[in-house]
């Protein structure tokens, strides 16, 4: 239902009920202006883009809330998504109305971020806060996201160089004994950090030579067990025997944790990775190794192997548990022989020893 009426003041005043039966109504110096402001609301909510004009005045960190406790993340997920918008976005918007942010808002607060923060962080930030305008257009509350048309900083991707192996096994030795198998494992399965952290014994099949992933040790407090980053993360790796030897000894000398964790702390308590990283970066700077090798390093050493031994794109991707053949490719396609050379080298053996074959009949 609406309506255009004089007032006795001589203002035209213009109402409308929406959806849920609430009245609204403005007032115009001129009936034309009046009738238009009217006809713009009824087609709106004719078209499906209408907004309550008091949905928007809930402040951006309460919608917020309120979406982060509706969403259905993994744990690390929810980890990253509630640091990216209580450390960056709730600062800078939280106590402001939702519709009153600006796309310019939006871009000045990715230009300030960027000239503190990398590239990766400033990007996945935003994308999160992206998250929640998105579901505020869906929920009415906002006509458009603030969002669109923003430029983000450009992520410069480094080129991977695999560790040499001699820096590897250095690397192991000088780890504390007790967690010195953790750089074997991961060195010979390619497994992420916590997924290492993250195994116990009934997951090894020492028989079979393999081991099962389907969960990971969180950076929780406390930590606690939880799924793989992703559904393509749950895998079985075959274990090299030098992996199983390495992993047996370990056993031998030191036991499991609590719940049969493979790595734990003194005492036998699960497993803080802290610790382990701590570890990690003191062999680093004892063995030499470049600055910045981390963990990880260990992973992209395993797919070296891979694909230096001729593995396949799929092979490596399985055994890593990429989410698809892009990633994986899109971080290790350099590693993979030059196609220029593998071209040559088969057009050689066929024609090549065709020419030979010929020549010697004649």
């Amino acid at each position: 239902m609406s309506s255009v009426a004089k007032r006795p003041n001589g203002q035209w005043r213009a109402r409308y009920r929406d959806d849920a039966g609430k009245e609204h109504s403005r007032h115009f110096s001129r009936k034309v202006d009046a009738q238009r402001w009217l006809d713009e609301v009824t087609t709106s909510m004719l078209t499906g883009s209408y907004v309550d004009p008091r949905a928007g005045k809930v402040t951006f960190e309460a919608y917020a809330r309120t979406w982060q406790d509706l969403q259905m993340h993994r744990t690390n997920t929810a980890l990253a998504v509630d640091s990216a918008l209580r450390v960056h976005a709730i600062p800078a918007f939280g106590k402001r109305p939702i519709a009153s942010i600006r796309r310019s808002d939006i871009q000045s607060w990715v230009q300030a971020m960027s000239a503190e923060l990398a590239p990766a962080t400033v990007r996945v930030t935003f994308q999160h806060a992206r998250s929640v305008f998105r579901a505020a257009v869906d929920d009415r509350l906002i006509a458009r996201t603030p969002c669109e048309r923003i430029t983000l900083p450009r992520i410069d991707k480094p080129v991977i160089e695999p560790l040499p192996t001699e820096t590897v096994l250095a690397l192991e030795e000088a780890m504390p004994p007790r967690w010195r198998a953790i750089v074997r494992l991961m060195a010979g399965t390619g497994v992420r950090p916590g997924e290492a952290a993250g195994v116990t014994l009934d997951r090894i099949d020492f028989l079979r030579r393999s081991l099962r992933v389907d969960r990971q040790l969180l950076l929780t407090r406390p930590h606690t067990f939880g799924p793989p980053k992703t559904d393509s993360g749950i895998r079985t790796i075959p274990l090299p025997q030098v992996v199983v030897e390495a992993l047996s000894v370990h056993v031998a000398e030191h036991g499991t944790g609590v719940d049969q964790m493979l790595f734990a702390n003194p005492g036998g308590g699960i497993l803080n990775r802290d610790l382990v990283t701590r570890a990690f970066r003191d062999a680093v700077r004892e063995v030499g190794a470049p600055d910045g090798t981390r963990l990880h390093d260990l992973r992209h050493y395993y797919a070296s192997l891979l694909i230096r031994h001729g593995e396949s794109v799929k092979v490596v991707q399985a055994r890593l548990g990429h989410a698809s053949a892009k990633e994986t490719l899109d971080t290790y396609s350099h590693l993979w022989p030059d196609s220029e050379d593998m071209t040559r080298a088969a057009i050689d053996s066929v024609l090549g020893a065709t020419r030979i074959t010929g020549a010697s009949n004649g």
